[in-house]
């Protein structure tokens, strides 16, 4: 449909036309699995089957980042879930994760294997379990921590559902989604930008106050900020001019256990 025509919504809708798109061949209305397919299962504790796209990477820095800490425990294996291809809605990862979107993550160091989806999830799990990347107890610090939290996992889809789909994914650009969805993920890098001013890490000064708050939003929003995220969004967004950000993204990328996890090596599944 081109901009000059105008689409005047049925009463009721309905999947009559594949919707185009980046990923409209995997796209559909229902939720469930597809096809039957085992997960693969390594020996290490934790199993995680993922993509290396900024969801996934969350988890994998905070086990890197665990990983350069020392904890005994946090040893992983990780299964490539290929979304362009449909793994997500295999049998296997279904049980898993019934919403079909990666990354998920299983548990076996448990008496009974705990399941966990949704990225926020898995890493206040993870970050609680071993003590690490979170502020225990009651008061401010801890309050900061999960307001940013789930500020992120509030804020991303606009990031990448909208602005992301619209600008790299849609079959054809359009302006008003794509003027809507810039505005706003421009305002969201000015509220990082103004609070990173005062800020070095998302939740206080010092290396004692990086925690998942700075892992989670990184993924996103460092990765937009250092032009990693969508061909030429960085020039479009003026990303630079977001200068407290521009600083904190590339403090965070210099760190290892972020540079491994990036580019993280994914066994496949099939």
């Amino acid at each position: 449909m081109s901009q000059e025509n105008t689409y005047t919504p049925p009463k009721v809708w309905t999947a009559d036309k594949e919707n185009g798109g980046k990923f409209a061949k995997t796209n559909a209305p229902t939720a469930g699995a597809r096809h039957e397919q085992k997960l693969p299962k390594g020996d290490a504790p934790l199993q995680l089957y993922s993509l290396n796209t900024p969801n996934g990477v969350k988890v994998n820095i905070l086990l890197e980042e665990l990983a350069d800490c020392g904890v005994t425990g946090a040893d992983y294996d990780a299964y490539k879930i290929d979304i362009g291809e449909g793994d997500q809605f295999g049998s296997g990862f279904v049980e898993i994760n019934p919403n079909s979107k990666i990354p998920a993550l299983v548990d076996y160091s448990a008496e009974e294997p705990v399941t966990l989806f949704e990225s926020g999830a898995i890493l206040l799990y993870l970050a609680e379990k071993y003590g690490k990347f979170v502020p225990t107890g009651l008061g401010q610090a801890r309050a900061d921590c999960l307001s940013w939290v789930m500020w992120q996992m509030g804020a991303a889809p606009y990031l990448g559902g909208g602005f992301g789909h619209f600008y790299a994914y849609a079959p054809e650009p359009m302006e008003y989604p794509i003027n809507r969805f810039a505005m706003e993920t421009k305002r969201q890098l000015d509220v990082l930008d103004k609070h990173l001013a005062n800020s070095e890490y998302m939740c206080g000064d010092g290396a004692d106050n990086y925690t998942i708050a700075d892992i989670i939003i990184w993924a996103w929003y460092g990765q937009l900020a250092l032009g990693k995220l969508y061909d030429d969004a960085a020039t479009f967004l003026q990303v630079e001019s977001y200068t407290h950000v521009q600083r904190w993204a590339t403090m965070i990328a210099e760190r290892p256990a972020v540079k491994r996890a990036v580019d993280l090596a994914l066994q496949p599944i099939k």
